[in-house]
């Protein structure tokens, strides 16, 4: 919603604004937008793979819709791991083994649906239960593990965002090469009118005009927005990774699941008694 707020201002402040004084007329150039339009989806197909355009093209839509890390989600995430750890610390690791292999059908995860159909989350968690409950593998190893994994989760996330941010800073070139197309069609027509000369060199700037205003007031907030919600998107992962990590270093359930809500983002974060209450309401149902 923001970016289209911001969009609409760019719009008024360079479009209105040009409109006191001069006529909208003259910034109707198709072909300038066409080539412009040509040159800067090429670049992005050239410079890019298959797998990296389908997730740009796959985050796109996500940026008019709100964010789905609400404080719900998170204290369902958090409730989620409170449950997985206290059935640990009653009945055993193995107690959880179904639970884990196939959290479809398990009992304890079908309470959260929201986190059975994030994939990526739900992947992540079980993962590292299943690692727990092999129990091959030290704290520090499933640590390291972690940091190796949103490493890479991250740098994966952060492709679209990049690539746009990549794609926005060809776009004044791009107007440059169009305004300079048609600077070499105009010396082709000396012999015109001034009057016409000057519309076909007012045309051909509208090319540069068109790179600059497309560059820094449309893909370039794309760009930023992409990157904030790759960033908003990885805050789970070190919520989770937290809570584990406290749990098999020893900590009860209560304490482990104070980990991840410290890793929560301001903004998101339920306060402590917040969190205990709805611990204990979940944990008398």
């Amino acid at each position: 919603m923001l970016l289209i707020v911001g969009y609409i201002l760019i719009l008024g402040s360079a479009i209105g604004t040009y409109a006191i004084h001069g006529s909208l007329a003259a910034l109707w150039m198709p072909t300038e937008y066409i080539a412009i339009a040509g040159l800067f989806v090429g670049g992005l197909v050239a410079s890019n793979s298959g797998a990296v355009l389908k997730k740009i093209l796959g985050a796109l839509p996500g940026l008019f819709k709100g964010s789905p890390y609400t404080r719900a989600y998170y204290m369902n995430v958090l409730g989620l791991l409170f449950e997985i750890l206290s059935k640990v610390r009653k009945e055993g690791l193995m107690s959880i083994e179904n639970d884990v292999e196939n959290p479809a059908s398990s009992p304890l995860f079908a309470r959260y649906p929201e986190i059975l159909a994030d994939h990526h989350v739900l992947a992540f968690i079980t993962d590292y239960l299943r690692m727990m409950v092999g129990g091959n593998l030290n704290t520090l190893e499933i640590e390291n593990l972690m940091e190796q994994e949103l490493e890479a989760h991250h740098h994966e996330a952060a492709l679209p965002g990049h690539q746009m941010n990549k794609a926005g800073d060809a776009l004044p070139a791009f107007g440059i090469v169009v305004a300079v197309m048609g600077v070499v069609n105009v010396m082709g027509s000396v012999g015109e009118p001034p009057p016409v000369l000057g519309k076909m060199i007012g045309g051909a700037l509208v090319g540069t005009f068109l790179g600059i205003l497309l560059s820094y007031g449309f893909v370039q907030p794309i760009a930023s927005q992409l990157e904030l919600k790759a960033n908003e998107g990885s805050h789970i992962y070190h919520v989770v990774k937290a809570v584990l990590l406290a749990s098999m270093s020893g900590y009860a359930p209560q304490v482990a699941i104070e980990f991840g809500r410290k890793n929560l983002p301001s903004d998101a974060r339920p306060t402590f008694l917040e969190l205990e209450e709805d611990l204990k309401n979940r944990k008398n149902h």
